[in-house]
């Protein structure tokens, strides 16, 4: 892990002083969990009944992370012009990933061991994802369950990432203060999301974003590995 700017305790290579934290709210898509390829799948399968060409997997990186719908619009490029004919994509989409968003699922190396240890050190874990709130809520369950005290996805008539109301509304409930919060994602909207509700932006560098998009956005630290994040605490 190194740090970005000087406002953290610790220089480019390593770390003077732990800063104290009281807890955690991680992304889920790219940050927890590798959900890359079944979300690929599922709009490619949706793309092509409507006749247009798929993408490669890792071109997928830079469409997630605002919700489905947004994904599809993304992926369609412009190719189908009727609001219609994009509504139906999405839908199908939609269809696609219920029947297989764990076809290859799995936490990233690390993530698990990561999260024994914070729960042994008694900090208190969120989720927070775009993620629709169904499938954020049964994803954790089937592979990262009794570790968090919340897990959050989108929900309907509340803000997405970036916006800071939801996280504010998860730290409410957490009975901890922003400034004691460490934010923990792959995104820039995850860095501005921390950055907006007033904690700490942790990117982590083997997501679905890079470096500079992290660092652009706000990232204060870069993690490469997932028990880097302990440096932290």
């Amino acid at each position: 892990m190194y740090f970005t700017d000087p406002l953290s305790t610790g220089t480019l290579t390593g770390m003077k002083t732990p800063l104290n934290y009281d807890a955690v709210v991680f992304d889920l898509d790219g940050t927890l969990l590798d959900t890359l390829q079944d979300i690929a799948d599922s709009v490619n399968a949706a793309l092509a009944v409507e006749g247009l060409d798929p993408h490669p997997v890792d071109r997928y990186r830079l469409m997630v992370g605002n919700g489905m719908d947004v994904l599809v619009e993304r992926a369609i490029e412009g190719r189908l012009g009727q609001a219609e004919a994009i509504t139906r994509c999405q839908d199908r989409a939609r269809s696609e990933y219920a029947r297989r968003y764990n076809a290859t699922t799995r936490p990233y190396d690390g993530i698990p061991r990561l999260l024994d240890e914070l729960a042994a050190r008694g900090l208190k874990m969120a989720v927070l994802s775009n993620k629709p709130d169904e499938y954020t809520g049964k994803i954790i369950h089937e592979y990262l369950d009794g570790y968090f005290d919340i897990v959050r996805g989108a929900r309907s008539g509340h803000p997405k990432k970036p916006d800071p109301a939801q996280a504010l509304e998860v730290l409410d409930t957490l009975g901890v203060p922003p400034e004691r919060t460490v934010m923990v994602g792959d995104s820039g909207g995850d860095m501005e999301t921390a950055l907006r509700a007033g904690m700490f932006p942790a990117g982590v560098l083997w997501g679905f974003r890079d470096a500079g998009e992290l660092r652009s956005s706000g990232a204060r630290a870069l993690i490469k590995h997932p028990m880097d994040l302990l440096d932290l605490m």
